[in-house]
C-alpha cells in the first residue's frame, strides 16, 4: 500500500489544532561572529568564539570564553565584551553556555546596528530605546543551557555579566539569522564595483524587511507603513519579481484603514497604495487580484477627485507627509502631493481601463488633466521638484530649472526615501550622469563608513568630523550613529536598515538596464538603457515568464550596443 508521506507532527494533528497554526515560511541559519571589538579585563579566551561550533551544549569542551567580575565593592564594573557579526541582520542571538558559578546569574544583552548602539544605555543624550523590540534586555541563565534573546535587527551585541564574584563560562555565541529564503532572480553588473556593490546592498536592505509583510525597519519600524513601501516594491519586483510579502500588506494598509481613514494616518500614503498596485500589477499582470482592489480603490479615488481645488491645486487632508526632510517645508510637501497626485490618477485611469470599468476611467483622466494646470513652487524641495518632473507637471523650461536645482550640490539635501524619485527625475532628463555621481556619493557614503544596510535617513553633512558604525567612536570624534537624526529618528532610534532606502536597486534595472514593464504583467517590456559614464553593464530582471539577460555597451562610435535574451512570452521593444 502506498501512503502519502505525512509531515504533520502527531501531536497538532487533531483538526481543531491544524486548522489554526501557520506554518513560518522563513528560515533560520547559524552566523559566526567575525571579531572582538572590545573587552573588559574580566574576560578572557574570546577567540574561541570566532570559529564555528557544535550547535549543542556539551561537557567536555576544550576552549571557552571566561568571563569573571570581581567582589562587590564602589569600583565595581560588569565583566563585558562586545562581538562584531559582520554584517546587519534580522534574528537573534544563541549562547551556549558550559559553567556558570553560582548556579543562576544575570546578563544583560545590547543589541546593536553601530558598535556604540550596543555599548550605550537606555535613554540618555543619545536616544537609545527600546521601541518596537526589547534590544536591551536583562536575562537570567544556568550551567549547561542555550538561551535564544531577541529578536532584533542588529549587527553587535554587548554581553554583560552582572553579578559581583560570579563567573560564565560561553562555549559559543551565535546569531540566528532569520528571513525569507528567495532566489536573487535580478542581478545587476558593471565596470564600477562601487555601484555594483550598492545595488547588492539595496536588494539585501529590502530582503531583511520581507517578512510576513514588507516592514519598514528590522530593529524599529517593524511595522508596514504603506508609503514607504513603495521604493521597496519597486526593489522587489526588480531583484525578487513576485512575493506575497507585497500582497499581505497592501491588503493590511486597506483591511485596517476604513474610508474616510487614510493608510496611516498619512493621506500621502494611500495615494501611495494606489501608486504600488500599479507598479505591482504592471509586473505580476494578477487580474483577479487587481478585482479584489476594485470597490476600495474606487471609492478612494472618488474621495482624492474632491481634494482637488478650483485652481488645479491639491488639498489631501491633514497628515500630510511627503518625507522627514521636507516636513517643515508646506510648500514642498503641497508641491509634492500634487505630482503624486497626479500619477496617482494617471495610475487609476490604467487600472481601472484593464476593469472595464470607463466611468471611473474618465473621472481619473479628468482629474490629472485638471491636477496639471496647476504648477506649485517646490520652494526649494529637491524631493518636491522630483514628483513635478515625474509627473509631467514641470516640462520644458520649467522642467529644464528644478532639473538645475536638483543638481546644485549634487546628493546634498536628498534623502534616503525620496531620493529614489530624485534619481528618476534626473534620469527622465537625461541626466543619468548626475543620477549615477548622485548613487556613489549618498549611498556610498554609507558603505564608506561600514553600512552593509541602507539608513532611515543619511545626511552628506554628517560624514565632517565623524566616525566609522563599525568601530568605537574615539574621543573628539563625531557618533555618526548617536550624534545625528531628526523627528522620529533621532540618535540611536534612527534605524540603519530601512527598506525605503533602497531605490538605487530599482533604479540601475530600470534606467541603466533599462528595463520597464509596459503591458501587465510584463508580456512586453521596454529595454532603453541609460548607461551615463558607464563603459558597460550587465544584468538580470524577473518576469512570470522567466528571467530577461541584458549586455550593454558602448563600441568604438559610441553607440550603446546591446544583447537581449527574453523569455518566451515576452515581447521586447527598444
Amino acid at each position: 500500500m502506498n501512503q502519502q508521506p505525512n509531515f504533520i507532527p502527531a501531536g497538532i494533528r487533531p483538526q481543531e489544532i491544524i486548522a489554526k497554526s501557520e506554518k513560518d515560511v522563513r528560515v533560520r541559519r547559524f552566523l559566526t561572529p567575525q571579531r572582538i571589538i572590545w573587552k573588559t579585563e574580566g574576560v578572557t579566551g574570546e577567540d574561541c568564539l570566532l570559529t564555528p561550533a557544535e550547535k549543542q551544549i556539551h561537557f567536555n569542551v576544550p576552549r571557552t570564553m571566561c568571563m569573571k567580575c570581581a567582589p562587590a565593592g564602589d569600583d565595581f564594573s560588569p565583566a563585558a565584551v562586545l562581538i562584531d557579526f559582520g554584517v546587519e541582520f534580522h534574528g537573534y542571538v544563541k549562547l551556549y553556555i558550559h559553567s556558570v558559578n553560582p548556579t543562576r546569574v544575570k546578563l544583560r544583552i545590547r543589541f546593536g546596528e553601530s558598535a556604540e548602539e550596543a555599548m550605550a544605555d537606555l535613554g540618555g543624550k543619545k536616544n537609545a530605546t527600546n521601541d518596537h523590540i526589547d534590544r536591551d534586555q536583562i536575562i537570567d541563565v544556568g550551567f549547561l543551557s542555550m538561551p535564544e534573546i531577541g529578536p532584533s535587527g542588529f549587527r553587535f551585541v554587548r554581553i554583560d555579566l552582572l553579578d559581583p564574584g560570579a563567573q560564565i563560562t560561553l562555549m559559543a555565541v551565535a546569531g540566528i539569522f532569520v528571513y525569507r529564503e528567495l532566489e536573487y532572480k535580478g542581478s545587476f553588473h558593471s565596470n564600477d564595483a562601487r555601484l555594483d556593490k550598492i545595488w547588492n546592498t539595496a536588494a539585501y536592505t529590502v530582503h531583511l524587511n520581507m517578512q510576513e509583510y514588507v516592514w519598514d525597519g528590522i530593529k524599529r519600524d517593524r511595522l508596514v507603513w504603506i508609503g514607504d513601501i513603495h521604493p521597496e516594491t519597486s526593489t522587489i519586483q526588480a531583484v525578487f519579481g513576485y512575493d506575497k510579502s507585497v500582497e499581505n500588506s497592501l491588503d493590511l494598509a486597506r483591511n485596517e484603514s476604513p474610508l474616510p481613514n487614510m493608510m496611516c494616518g498619512i493621506s500621502g500614503y494611500s495615494v501611495w497604495w494606489v501608486l504600488v498596485h500599479y507598479g505591482w500589477y504592471m509586473q505580476n499582470g494578477d487580474l483577479d487580484y487587481l478585482r479584489q482592489q476594485q470597490v476600495y480603490m474606487k471609492d478612494l479615488l472618488k474621495f482624492f477627485a474632491t481634494c482637488v481645488g478650483e485652481d488645479g491645486g491639491e488639498t489631501l487632508p491633514n497628515g500630510r507627509l511627503l518625507d522627514w526632510p521636507t516636513n517643515d517645508n508646506p510648500a514642498g510637501i503641497h508641491a509634492g502631493y500634487q505630482g503624486m497626485l497626479a500619477m496617482c490618477f494617471d495610475a487609476g485611469a490604467f487600472l481601472f481601463g484593464e476593469l472595464g470599468d470607463d466611468e471611473t476611467v474618465a473621472m481619473c483622466r479628468e482629474t490629472a488633466a485638471k491636477l496639471r494646470t496647476h504648477l506649485p513652487d517646490p520652494n526649494g524641495s529637491k524631493q518636491a521638484a522630483a514628483m513635478l518632473i515625474l509627473a509631467k507637471i514641470a516640462t520644458g523650461e520649467a522642467a529644464d530649472a528644478l532639473c538645475k536645482m536638483i543638481k546644485k550640490d549634487g546628493a546634498h539635501r536628498i534623502s534616503t526615501f525620496f531620493g529614489f524619485y530624485v534619481l528618476q527625475a534626473l534620469a527622465e532628463l537625461d541626466e543619468t550622469g548626475a543620477a549615477l555621481d548622485m548613487i556613489r556619493d549618498f549611498w556610498g557614503a554609507m558603505l564608506d563608513r561600514g553600512a552593509t544596510t541602507f539608513w532611515e535617513d543619511f545626511n552628506l553633512d554628517w560624514l565632517e568630523g565623524s566616525g566609522r558604525i563599525d568601530e568605537l567612536v574615539p574621543d573628539g570624534v563625531k557618533d555618526l550613529h548617536g550624534d545625528y537624526g531628526a523627528y522620529c529618528y533621532i540618535g540611536f532610534r534612527h534605524s540603519l536598515c530601512h527598506g525605503w532606502a533602497s531605490g538605487p536597486a530599482a533604479f540601475l534595472s530600470r534606467y541603466v538596464l533599462g528595463i520597464t514593464p509596459v503591458e501587465p504583467g510584463c508580456k512586453t517590456v521596454r529595454i532603453a538603457p541609460k548607461l551615463g559614464d558607464l563603459r558597460f553593464v550587465e544584468g538580470t530582471y524577473p518576469t512570470p515568464y522567466g528571467n530577461i539577460h541584458v549586455i550593454h555597451k558602448y563600441n568604438t562610435k559610441g553607440e550603446i550596443v546591446s544583447r537581449i535574451e527574453a523569455p518566451e512570452g515576452v515581447t521586447v521593444i527598444r
